[in-house]
Parts: structure tokens; C-alpha cells; sequence
């Protein structure tokens, strides 16, 4: 089949991260977690010392640490400066931060750099998930879906990957993030004017995967169907 670059975006808790890792796996398509990559320099701005409340540190030390991002979707390995932080990258602290982190212009377009190259390289297509894949960084994917959820089942969610933690203090974390994400002046959360919207409120996480591998297909026949009819349409070579 034709290769296709499916950009997933979408606020917390709305299923991107299991949704695209199943569709990408289902399909035989690499799987970029973007998120992950604003993750990881939050955790090494952390870890150096950087201050993340000062944007002029945060630009100064961008270009510094070595990002590196594994697209088996059922291995999504990432390192920094060649140490695993698959787990590090998942604390609260580092969640708590990354919004300011990923806000700093020079960051944002440090990793879009990145995110674009991995996507131009793969061979047999790729899913990239994260917040303004299809505005910004992949404005001509193939297919663009936008996933929603109420915030109540969001937070429930989240609170269950999380075990433990408080649903209605995870649902004021996730509404502030949204805040955060959608004011941004550079790259903010946001749909794309052709992305397919899916409100995964009511939705099993199988149900979703399946809509979104329908919806890929959908768009690949589409895609094929057009170039066979421009094809024929050719004039012939005299």
C-alpha cells in the first residue's frame, strides 16, 4: 500500500498515545510520540539545572541535548544525550513543567525540526501524535484527526494510568494544561480546519482504533483511487 502520514492531535487524556501506537502498529506504520520529545528536554532542562521559568534559559539551552526517537510502535524507546528516559519523562515533575518548557519558541522549533525529519524518513509512512501536528508541523499529512473527550473522562483516564491519584485534582491539572497548550502564541493546541474531529467520551479505546483505521484506509483508497484516474487521464507519449 501507498505510504501515509497520519497526524493525531488533541489535549491529555483523550486516547492519542494508545490510539496511534494500535493504528500504526495495525497498519505496518511507524509511530512518533511528540509529546514524549517535549518530555524529554523538559526532564534534561530539569536535570541540568536550567531554570524553566526563565524562557531566555530555556531558548540558550535548547539546541543542547541529543533527542533521539524510536518509532516501533510497540517499542517508542526515546533517550537524551543516549540515556533512556522512557520512564524519567513520565514523572509529575516533569509534567508539571513541560508546558512552559515546550511554549519557548526556539524549543518548539527545535523539536518540529526533528519531528519533521523522522516523519520525511519513513519509508512505509508513519502516525505522529502530539498537539499541533496537522496545523503546524505536518499541515500537508495525508489525514488529519483531531481526538476529543470530556474532561471528566479524561481525567478518569489519566487517573487510571496513573493509579491512585486524585480524579478531580487530575481533571484541574489536565483543564490548566489545556489552558496553557491553547494560548501559547507559537504552535498553540489546536484543530486543523480539514482534520476529522472523533469524540472518544462515550468510546471503547477498540472502537476508536478501529474508527481511526478506517479512516486511514478510507483516505488511502482515496489517494490511490486519484492517482489511477490521473494516470489514465495521461496522454499517451508519441
Amino acid at each position: 500500500m501507498e505510504s501515509v502520514i497520519v497526524a493525531i492531535d488533541g489535549p491529555s487524556g483523550t486516547g492519542k498515545s494508545s490510539t496511534s501506537r494500535a493504528v500504526a502498529a495495525a497498519l505496518g506504520l511507524s509511530y512518533l510520540d511528540t509529546g514524549a520529545q517535549y518530555r524529554a528536554i523538559t526532564w534534561w532542562m530539569t536535570s541540568n539545572g536550567v531554570d524553566v521559568q526563565d524562557p531566555a534559559a530555556i531558548a540558550t539551552a535548547a539546541a543542547k541535548p541529543a533527542i533521539v526517537s524510536g518509532t516501533d510502535p510497540a517499542n517508542p524507546t526515546i533517550t537524551v544525550d543516549g540515556v533512556d528516559v522512557t520512564g524519567p519523562i513520565r514523572t509529575p515533575d516533569v509534567t508539571s513543567k513541560v508546558s512552559a518548557v515546550s511554549a519557548v519558541p526556539e524549543v518548539r522549533a527545535r523539536i518540529t525540526e526533528l519531528q519533521r525529519s523522522i516523519a520525511s524518513s519513513a519509508a512505509t509512512g508513519i502516525v505522529v501524535e502530539g498537539r499541533d501536528i496537522g496545523t503546524t508541523v505536518l499541515p500537508d499529512a495525508d489525514l488529519k484527526i483531531f481526538l476529543t473527550a470530556s474532561p471528566e473522562a479524561r481525567a478518569a483516564r489519566r487517573s487510571g494510568e496513573l493509579k491512585g491519584t486524585d480524579v478531580a485534582a487530575t481533571k484541574e491539572a489536565l483543564v490548566k494544561r489545556d489552558a496553557a497548550d491553547s494560548s501559547r502564541k507559537t504552535s498553540p493546541l489546536a484543530k486543523a480546519d480539514d482534520a476529522v474531529e472523533v469524540d472518544t467520551t462515550d468510546l471503547t479505546l477498540e472502537q476508536v482504533i478501529e474508527c481511526v483505521v478506517t479512516l486511514v484506509e478510507e483516505r488511502r483508497c482515496a489517494t490511490e483511487n486519484t492517482e489511477n484516474t490521473e494516470n489514465t487521464e495521461k496522454p499517451a507519449a508519441r
